[in-house]
């Protein structure tokens, strides 16, 4: 009887493979977020028509922190273990409202495109703070590749802005390492909890310092809501703040930090588009050229073993 048992529960744990054990599924979703992700620096230029920088990053947070806590709630998640508080805490302050604060900051006086430099160089962050954090070691094919597609981007981005250095690119220097401290914690806890309780736990965590941050920035700053700034908020709330994290959490889990991270490489250059379609900026044609050579090196980070 007991072989008989055994013979029969061995399908059954092949069938309930863990994701992180599919990574297709994870490259996927880690690309949906890089997705989301890229529509940011466009949505943040919508909502600060309308919006004041400190009340946008404060209400977004909120948004969002309300829509995480909401599907909390309902589902009944127990609150995480105290051990991993401190990790949420990093989430928090690099992924919730550094990044957010710092870059929209920065998209007061910068374009999108200039902006763009921080997520064509955040790959190559992440991967670094992971292999201090997470003791990942990715092979030398790897580091190689991820350094030539952040030269591309970077060359790229940098010449389009005519390679300035103004108070913009300290806060985008800034929002790239608190950024990547919160990517490399938030995808070492999504290995041991759902991606989307990491970014909600941390999104709740933050309410009880951006709920009062939002009531005086709204009656500090002037506010004169439109289409346009009401969908930008609404997109960096639920897009970018929630939405777009679980599934980037999730994909990191399954595939690893280094390998999901080097898929933003992508980033820039999607945004380059949107900022075409919906801001009306201008490319020129060194765009599809360095686009190929990034898909170069993002398919071979992909390949490249650790």
């Amino acid at each position: 009887m007991r072989a008989q048992s055994s013979a029969t529960a061995a399908p059954r744990i092949a069938v309930a493979a863990p994701e992180r054990d599919r990574p297709g599924f994870g490259t996927l979703q880690a690309a949906l977020g890089v997705i989301a992700f890229s529509l940011t620096f466009p949505a943040t230029a919508w909502g600060l028509e309308g919006f004041g920088p400190w009340s946008l990053v404060a209400v977004r947070s909120v948004l969002a922190a309300l829509i995480a806590g909401g599907a909390l709630l309902v589902l009944r998640v127990p609150l995480p273990a105290r051990r991993h508080w401190p990790g949420l805490a990093v989430v928090a302050a690099g992924v919730v409202l550094g990044f957010p604060l710092l870059t929209t900051l920065a998209l007061q006086t910068s374009t999108t495109a200039h902006a763009a430099v921080v997520v064509g160089l955040l790959p190559l962050t992440t991967a670094l703070c992971s292999a201090l954090r997470v003791g990942t070691r990715p092979s030398r094919t790897f580091w190689a590749a991820a350094l030539a597609g952040a030269a591309a981007v970077a060359a790229f981005t940098v010449q389009q802005s005519g390679g300035a250095l103004s108070t913009a690119d300290l806060y985008l220097f800034a929002a790239l390492l608190v950024c990547a401290a919160g990517y490399t914690e938030g995808g070492r806890l999504a290995r041991v909890m759902p991606g989307w309780q990491v970014i909600g736990w941390a999104l709740v965590l933050c309410l009880p310092l951006t709920v009062p941050v939002a009531a005086l920035a709204l009656a500090q700053e002037p506010w004169q809501p439109t289409a346009h700034s009401v969908a930008g908020l609404l997109w960096v709330a639920a897009g970018s703040q929630f939405l777009g994290l679980v599934v980037w959490y999730r994909g990191m889990a399954a595939i690893g930090i280094p390998k999901a991270s080097q898929l933003q490489l992508a980033q820039p250059l999607l945004t380059l588009v949107w900022s075409v379609l919906l801001l009306g900026e201008h490319l020129t044609v060194a765009a599809p050229l360095t686009a190929a050579a990034v898909l170069v090196c993002i398919a071979v980070t992909q390949r490249a073993r650790g």
